[in-house]
């Protein structure tokens, strides 16, 4: 990279990672690249202020992400991936959907409040609808194309075999 905003060694391996792992917190980041907690805080910093990356708050990280590359909305989905149980939701409704918190409580074995805390953050970032269906509510992945997508190209980053199985896109790697 021959950007003269990228000259430091440091910043070009901190805009690397980031660029490697789209959505990375930085506690990740910290433990990845083994920066003093200080100079990746200075750095991070100093590359969101240039509008190199953009910060996003998921509600529980602080995510980085290439400035480029990644609008708002493939911020979210990103931020949601790199959940754990959201992940998995995503991939059963993807899979299997629509479903109701009762199926995917079951599919995920997690209790239902925990499977519920997932949707409503799911839906506030307006990653999926729910629709009532009689004493149901079922879910539903808004934009299911750009959500298998943005998984696809990014999966290696993504620590999460059971997900590939869900999705059936082991088998294309």
């Amino acid at each position: 990279m021959s950007d003269p905003d990228l000259e430091l060694a440091s910043r070009r391996a901190i805009y690397q990672r980031i660029a490697d792992t789209p959505g990375v917190h930085f506690r990740a980041l910290l433990d990845e690249l083994e920066y003093a907690q200080g100079t990746l805080q200075y750095h991070l910093r100093w590359l969101a202020d240039e509008g190199i990356v953009e910060v996003s708050d998921d509600g529980k990280y602080t995510r980085y992400y290439p400035a480029a590359e990644f609008g708002k909305t493939d911020r979210a989905v990103m931020n949601a991936l790199r959940r754990e149980y959201s992940r998995r939701i995503l991939a059963y409704l993807l899979a299997d959907g629509p479903l109701s918190t009762t199926e995917l409580s079951d599919r995920l074995d997690k209790a239902q409040s925990t499977v519920s805390w997932h949707l409503s953050k799911l839906a506030e970032a307006d990653l999926v609808t729910k629709e009532r269906d009689g004493r149901s509510v079922v879910y539903e992945v808004s934009d299911p194309d750009r959500v298998e997508y943005l998984y696809t190209v990014y999966r290696r980053s993504f620590t999460d075999t059971v997900v590939d199985r869900v999705l059936g896109l082991w088998d294309s790697y």
